[in-house]
């Protein structure tokens, strides 16, 4: 995709929570233009910088207003009404929406009333009960939402950021600073680059002679909010988001061993060098190198350090110093997924679905694109209210499903549904319809807030439901902005091990569910996974990087994710999972 439409996606996006903001509610017709402008923008054939105002008007989701001010940007580098949007609604004030129970009215309401405009003012006004005087607050208010921000980490001074909201920004600049002469290397490294859930913030480096062209470029970066400081390696900025983006320049022949160091974690580092003792060596950022000075060992890339520290090179995910080192040098290290090892997809909507933004053909025209085998259609069920599908509907899209199947002859086509697993643990449909399904995903999507013992037992109900094959985003989490359920895991993943019922690795940034502590006990207790990028639109497919970055931290061999193999195995397995 173009550098141009990722970034201009991202503006309209901040128009969008900004607007939000600004009006006070969540469903404002310009909120929701922006939003679909933003899904436009991203899907959109080619570079949205070669069109002109007139042609991304006639774009469906992008009206004229919008197309003025998407020409406006890729004219002059800026948004007069976004920037006067961020004026009045500074990023620290955005950060309250982040917290559950608090939209854009009460987020007005604080500041207005009590002058609160950040995490810390919040939780002093939780505190000393000034929030709960105001209107439509009240203690049970002021518990959930005390209980929120505790469980979110929101107010603590060492906060760290969501990868779903570091992720992004951070491969923009990286692909942005990747166009400037004289850059032979960038990548991000830290804490981002490992795939941990949460980063302090984001460290960029770049390999490249020409540091000051390099640093110039980077504050003109439409992302950068305020400079912290710039010297002539190395430039902390803050960005529009709230994220903190160090820059670090090194030599083109230094970046393998920059790479290493900056990528860490101190942990695994301090196992490297002292393997690089060990032989009478250092390192550091700029190379692997005898002591004193010495001649250079390695330096240019990572496999180069790696390899005359006798080591294989360790996949970035793994580099926590827990047990990765032992595992390479005797051979016992898991082969760990690529995105190119996944087969199919097995959680995908459709415009069917009320939140589905392409359709059926185009869905599946799009994964034969990517090479994949096969590919289920789950679109919701009946009892989600908002978007679910009833039984015609699902029997008219399985005819048009196999019609399309046949009439392509390129990819196996399964018929599935997303289902809800009910407060009690029952399902949509009734058994008989259910067994009429090629493939089931069965996930929470309410109740979130009940006792572990009853989640617990309406997740295993479900697990060992005859029809059902996997368990969509386990525990129901929303990084950043929900935590998942209580369950007793032992319980869960014993039933998924005796039944065959897969749990799903949901590719979602804002999911990325089961966590990687689920996925390391279900590996222990024999458990399938699934791989799936819960794709709402046809653009989203892309994210399966993510939840095989999430497999890859949590050092998942590939042999036991049923979606990397063959359809005719995986498909044997499913008549398996079905039969009991």
């Amino acid at each position: 995709m173009a550098t141009s439409n990722v970034e201009v996606a991202r503006l309209l996006k901040e128009l969008a929570t900004l607007t939000e903001l600004d009006e006070g509610s969540p469903n404002a017709f310009r909120v929701r233009a922006y939003q679909n402008a933003e899904r436009a923008v991203l899907t959109l054939d080619g570079d949205v910088a070669d069109r002109s105002a007139a042609d991304l008007a006639k774009v469906k989701g992008i009206g004229k207003s919008i197309a003025g001010r998407i020409r406006e940007y890729l004219d002059t580098g800026s948004i007069q009404r976004l920037d006067e949007l961020r004026e009045k609604h500074p990023t620290s004030k955005v950060d309250l929406m982040k917290v559950p129970g608090l939209g854009p009215k009460s987020v007005q309401l604080l500041q207005d009333e009590l002058g609160i405009t950040d995490m810390e003012g919040l939780a002093v006004g939780l505190e000393d009960g000034s929030v709960a005087q105001l209107p439509g607050m009240g203690e049970k208010t002021v518990a959930n939402l005390t209980e929120a921000i505790t469980k979110l980490g929101l107010t603590s001074k060492d906060q760290r950021i969501d990868i779903a909201d570091a992720l992004p920004p951070a491969e923009r600049i990286v692909a942005a600073l990747e166009e400037v002469e004289g850059v032979e290397q960038a990548a991000y490294a830290g804490s981002l680059r490992r795939f941990r859930e949460t980063i302090g913030d984001v460290d960029v480096l770049v390999g490249s002679d020409d540091p000051t062209a390099v640093t110039d470029a980077f504050l003109e970066l439409g992302e950068v909010d305020r400079v912290i400081g710039s010297g002539e390696t190395k430039t902390s900025v803050i960005t529009t988001d709230g994220l903190q983006v160090d820059l670090r320049i090194v030599p083109p022949t230094s970046f393998g061993a920059a790479l290493v160091y900056f990528t860490g974690s101190k942990a695994h580092n301090i196992r490297l060098r002292q393997r690089a003792i060990d032989r009478g060596w250092m390192l550091n950022e700029y190379a692997l190198a005898a002591k004193d000075g010495g001649d250079v060992v390695a330096s240019k890339t990572e496999e180069d350090v790696y390899e005359a520290l006798e080591l294989p090179w360790i996949a970035p995910e793994q580099r926590e110093d827990g047990g990765e080192i032992e595992a390479a040098l005797d051979g016992s290290a898991p082969e760990l997924p690529v995105v190119e090892d996944l087969r199919g997809d097995l959680h995908d909507h459709t415009d069917l679905s009320g939140d589905g933004r392409d359709s059926l053909e185009d869905l599946v025209a799009a994964a034969v694109d990517r090479g994949l085998d096969y590919l289920a259609i789950t679109d919701h069920a009946e009892d989600l209210t908002i978007n679910g599908v009833s039984r015609e509907q699902m029997e008219e899209q399985r005819h048009a499903l196999r019609e399309l199947e046949q009439s392509r002859g390129d990819i196996r086509l399964f018929h599935g549904s997303e289902l809800n697993i009910g407060v009690d643990g029952s399902l949509d449909y009734d058994d008989d319809f259910l067994a009429g399904f090629d493939w089931l995903v069965a996930s929470v999507h309410s109740h979130f807030g009940r006792p572990v013992d009853e989640q617990t037992a309406r997740v295993v109900a479900a697990i060992r439901h005859p029809s059902v094959t996997a368990i969509g985003h386990l525990t129901a989490r929303m990084l950043g902005k929900r935590p998942g359920i209580d369950l007793d895991l032992e319980a869960v993943l014993d039933a998924a091990a005796e039944t065959g019922t897969a749990i799903e690795i949901n590719a979602s940034l804002r999911r990325l569910d089961a966590p990687v502590e689920v996925i390391r006990e279900g590996a222990r207790r024999g458990v399938t996974f699934v791989i799936s990028t819960d794709a709402h639109a046809v653009g989203e497919l892309e994210r399966a990087r993510f939840g095989v970055a999430q497999a890859r931290r949590a050092g998942l061999d590939r042999s036991v994710i049923a979606n990397t193999w063959s359809v005719e195995r995986f498909s044997d397995w499913v008549d398996e999972v079905r039969r009991g």
